[in-house]
């Protein structure tokens, strides 16, 4: 298996050829364009430290909506259920 250096994941959306790209690039040099800007945490633990289906469509829909913000033309593509979909045998 190939080994990768530490990289960041960014997502943007292109109005042009209305895609998302997905790019990596280097912490360090991202560091600098973050500072100051919105942060919003997600902690593993309020999760159990489980990343399965239902985290990463979570993590999706986030992403979706915070790309949405700064592009509300996106908006109307987006179709999610923004919480937590119940899963067989969980109270309800």
């Amino acid at each position: 298996m190939a080994t990768h250096p530490p990289y960041s994941v960014v997502l943007t959306y292109d109005d042009d050829q209305q895609k998302f790209n997905v790019q990596t690039v280097d912490p360090a040099k991202l560091a600098p364009l973050l500072a100051g800007r919105l942060e919003m945490p997600i902690l593993l633990d309020e999760f159990n430290y489980r990343i399965d289906d239902e985290f990463a469509r979570r993590l999706g829909v986030a992403m979706l909506n915070l790309i949405a913000l700064g592009k509300p033309e996106l908006k109307q593509y987006i179709s999610v259920t923004p919480g937590p979909i119940p899963r067989p045998g969980d109270d309800v």
